[in-house]
C-alpha cells in the first residue's frame, strides 16, 4: 500500500451488469489504494508461478492427495504458493492473503489476495496442459482486480475495475455469439461430485444438445480467460472456492461479460457457484440452466 497515495473515488458506467450490482456497491466509496500499483503486483504474482510451473513442467517430485477423491497437491502448488505469499507480503503487507493451500493469514483487511497457486493440479501432475495461476484482489466481497498466468500458452490475463481486461497487453473482450445454438460453452465439476446428485452431470449433457459443445478443462481460472478473450461464449459450475473465480470474475466482467450466480442472483463468491459468459446469451442459459434435473445416482453407477 501506498500511503502517499490519495483516496480513489470509484465510479462510472457500470451497470453492465446490473444482477452483480457493481454500481450500487461501488458507486461513491472511497478506497484509499493505487489500482495500478496493485494490478502490477498481481500481474508478476501471476508471473512468478507461472515461471516455477514450466520450469517443473513434467518434473513433479511428489504428489499427494487432500483427502477428496481427485483432489490433489504437488510440491510445485506448495513452492509456486510460498513464493507469491512471500512476494505479496513484501509488497503489500496490510493486505490480508487467502491462499488455497495454507488458508488465511492472520492479518484482517477489507482487501484480500485470493489465491490459486495451481489452478488444474491434475491436469499438470499427468502432463495435460491446461492450467495456471491465479490471483485475485478482493474488496468487501467483490472482485476488483486479478491476474490469470497460462504458462504453457505463455498468456497473461489481467483486468482491473474501470481499466479493462488484457492478455499479453493486448485488450480483450467477449465474444458476440447471439445464441446458445452457436455458442461453444465449457464447465467443470466439482470434487464432491461422487457424493452429491447435484453435480453438473445433467446440466453437462443437457447443454451439450443445446449447443455446439461444452468442454471441460478442469482449470476454472483458465475456463475464465478464456471466457473473456471469446475463446468460449460462456461457463458455469459449482462446488468452486473464492481462490478458484476471484480473479477470472473481474477478468470477465471488465471484457465486457456478464458474471452472476446461478440460475438466477447476484454473483456470491463464497456460494461457489458462477456463471459467465457475454450479454447475448446470459438470459437463454440461465433458462436452460433453470430446466435441469440431476440425475439420480444410479443412472451412472
Amino acid at each position: 500500500m501506498d500511503k502517499e497515495v490519495p483516496e480513489l473515488l470509484l465510479h462510472g458506467n457500470l451497470k453492465k451488469i446490473s444482477e452483480m450490482n457493481i454500481a450500487e456497491k461501488f458507486n461513491n466509496l472511497k478506497i484509499d489504494i493505487n489500482l495500478d500499483n496493485l494490478t502490477k503486483v498481481a500481474k508478476n504474482a501471476a508471473t512468478i508461478g507461472s515461471e516455477i510451473i514450466n520450469s517443473n513442467y513434467n518434473k513433479i517430485q511428489k504428489i499427494s492427495s487432500k483427502g477428496r477423491e481427485g483432489d490433489l497437491v504437488t510440491n510445485v502448488d506448495l513452492e509456486v504458493e510460498r513464493k507469491i505469499k512471500d512476494y505479496l507480503i513484501d509488497q503489500t503487507p496490510k493486505i490480508t492473503i487467502l491462499a488455497e493451500e495454507s488458508g488465511q493469514s492472520n492479518k484482517s483487511s477489507d482487501l484480500i489476495w485470493c489465491i490459486d497457486p495451481l489452478d488444474g493440479t491434475t491436469n499438470y501432475s499427468h502432463g495435460y496442459p491446461f492450467f495456471g495461476t491465479s490471483v485475485g484482489l478482493v474488496y468487501k466481497g467483490i472482485p476488483i482486480l486479478g491476474a490469470v498466468s497460462i504458462p504453457y500458452l505463455n498468456e497473461l490475463y489481467w483486468g482491473c475495475i474501470t481499466k479493462g481486461s488484457y492478455c499479453n497487453n493486448e485488450k480483450i473482450k467477449v465474444s458476440n455469439s447471439n445464441n446458445l445454438s452457436e455458442s461453444l460453452l465449457v464447465t467443470g465439476f466439482a470434487y464432491d461430485r461422487f457424493e452429491t446428485e447435484n453435480n453438473n452431470y445433467a446440466e453437462f449433457c443437457w447443454l451439450t444438445h443445446k449447443t455446439r459443445g461444452v468442454r471441460r478443462g478442469g482449470a476454472a481460472a483458465v475456463d475464465l480467460a478464456f471466457v473473456a478473450a471469446g475463446k468460449v461464449d460462456g461457463f458455469w459450475e459449482r462446488g468452486l472456492q473464492i481462490w478458484d473465480i476471484a480473479a477470472g470474475a473481474i477478468i470477465v466482467y471488465e471484457a465486457g461479460g456478464i458474471i452472476s450466480n446461478y440460475p438466477n442472483g447476484e454473483l456470491d463468491l463464497n456460494s461457489g457457484k458462477i456463471l459467465a459468459c457475454n450479454p447475448k446469451i446470459n438470459i437463454e442459459l440461465k433458462e436452460q440452466l433453470s430446466q435441469v434435473t440431476p440425475f439420480k445416482t444410479n443412472f451412472y453407477t
